[in-house]
């Protein structure tokens, strides 16, 4: 999966495009590793290092 990056005003997030849907439908925010156990997507995001969030939509 080919993955793109786009800055933010908040120079401290990135926006990922992977390409595809990544929900069916609606938004999320993970704002915790804990939280993140119900998306293995969201979990892989956090075990990167670095990263304080993940939000879907």
């Amino acid at each position: 999966m080919l993955i793109e990056t786009e800055p933010t005003p908040n120079p401290a997030t990135l926006k990922f495009l992977p390409g595809r849907a990544v929900m069916e439908s609606g938004t999320r925010d993970f704002a915790t590793p804990e939280e993140a156990e119900a998306s293995p997507l969201a979990e892989t995001l956090f075990g990167l290092g670095d990263v304080t969030g993940v939000f879907f939509g």
